[in-house]
């Protein structure tokens, strides 16, 4: 627990802002880019994003942590959503997870680095996405869509490993190595 004070909301935009602002220049320039470019792009001063970020690991921190968030919202809206195509939501899924991946792990490797520790499957972030997986994964089975004799704790380790090697992999090569994988997961033919 915590005893900060609420941010008055200007504090809470400039928040907001520093961390989209992040988001944009980490993607586009990689986790190295200097603190002083965040600044900028977000209209801001470099005191403000050291005011709601003493240092530049705890920035990349609420940057990975927002990614996360959000993408176990999506993956919780994917499952709430209940497609009338299990297959195309749970290979759909797999997709966002795989490209999501490779962001992912950079700032993993940049936190590590640097000696912050970072969230494991074990998270709460992780047992939503394990959840979520799980799910679509039952439902994608039930339809034969993917084969039966996959089960979660099998797919996460697959998906892991496809996305590091989709890291080192051109654009032609990532979807072709989704596509493979996707044929792997799919039911055998007789």
């Amino acid at each position: 627990m915590t005893d900060e004070k609420p941010l008055r909301a200007d504090a809470r935009r400039n928040r907001t802002r520093v961390l989209e602002a992040a988001e944009r220049v980490f993607t586009a320039k990689g986790t190295s880019a200097p603190t002083e470019e965040v600044a900028r792009e977000a209209g801001v001063g470099v005191g403000t994003v050291f005011r709601h970020f003493p240092t530049k690991e705890a920035l990349l921190e609420a940057v990975l942590f927002a990614r996360l968030h959000r993408f176990a919202d999506e993956a919780e809206a994917t499952v709430a959503a209940d497609s009338p195509d299990p297959g195309a939501a749970f290979f759909g899924f797999l997709t966002g997870w795989i490209e999501m991946s490779g962001a992912k792990n950079a700032y993993f490797e940049a936190l590590s680095a640097a000696g912050v520790s970072v969230p494991s499957a074990g998270s709460v972030i992780g047992v939503r996405l394990k959840d979520a997986l799980g799910v679509l994964l039952s439902r994608a089975q039930d339809t034969g869509d993917v084969r039966k004799d996959l089960g979660v704790d099998e797919l996460i380790p697959v998906i892991i490993g496809t996305a590091k090697a989709a890291e080192h992999a051109g654009p032609e090569f990532r979807a072709r190595t989704i596509c493979i994988l996707f044929d792997g997961l799919r039911p055998r033919q007789a």
